[in-house]
């Protein structure tokens, strides 16, 4: 008996059943080819402008805003040579002036340049860095300057310099302090805890019991109340740091 024929036309033969299509023998299965639309235009690719503008513009407003009021953020355009963003305007420039971008071809080498300085139209220092721009295919698109304003920081750093020195500052009167105890425990203090490099506010019950012992040793305890100033320098209660002179006596 020859082997029964699995076809359309042989299902429908039997028991008449209706006839159903099956896959053709290579396992592939046939797609019918769109029609192509006439009316339907292929999405236009976006232009370098909009690219830098879609990618890196909400950058820059992050940068402004967080260093708001003494950052700038510019996005060049390489293509035109324009400023084509700006954000926190502290330069007085607006969108289309020329960048006047210098050694362009060796800062896209190097990808960012700086921090460097210039000055800005009121005078004032600003420090600035330059970063490079690029697209998916590695190509540079633009430039993004951060342009810092450092002059009201240096005008507070000469202000605490004048502070810090002092006008006519003098020694300190020998005949007046000639006993000072509590300077010399603080003295004391400070360079047991630079010399470790601790810190008075985080310090262990261990190292607290540790500085007390060394203050022991120099004689830190032989000024009248100075137990009770150790106590509370050190954040300790007067009967721990009794406690702690019972075992060195």
């Amino acid at each position: 008996m020859s082997p029964r024929r699995h076809t359309a036309d042989g299902l429908a033969a039997a028991g008449g059943r209706k006839a159903c299509a099956l896959p053709a023998a290579s396992g592939t299965i046939a797609v019918p080819a769109v029609a192509h639309d006439p009316t339907m235009t292929p999405t236009p690719s976006p232009t370098p402008q909009q690219l830098l503008l879609s990618r890196y513009s909400h950058l820059a407003d992050s940068i402004a805003k967080l260093f708001f009021p003494y950052a700038e953020v510019v996005i060049h355009d390489l293509d035109s040579q324009r400023v084509l963003y700006l954000a926190n305007n502290l330069s007085r420039r607006e969108i289309g002036d020329e960048s006047a971008l210098e050694e362009i071809e060796r800062t896209i080498g190097e990808r960012y340049v700086g921090p460097y300085e210039k000055v800005n139209w009121d005078g004032r220092k600003m420090r600035c860095v330059s970063s490079v721009l690029f697209d998916d295919a590695g190509a540079a698109l633009g430039v993004m300057c951060i342009n810092f304003n450092i002059a009201v920081f240096e005008d507070m750093h000469g202000m605490l310099g004048m502070l810090l020195k002092g006008a006519g500052l003098v020694e300190q009167p020998a005949e007046l302090f000639r006993d000072d105890w509590q300077e010399r425990i603080n003295t004391f203090m400070h360079r047991w805890l630079q010399e470790r490099q601790l810190a008075l506010n985080t310090l262990s019950r261990q190292h607290r019991k540790e500085l007390v012992e060394a203050l022991y040793a120099e004689g830190a305890f032989n000024g009248k109340s100075a137990t009770h100033y150790i106590a509370n320098v050190l954040g300790l209660g007067r009967a721990t740091v009794y406690k702690y002179l019972q075992t060195l006596k």
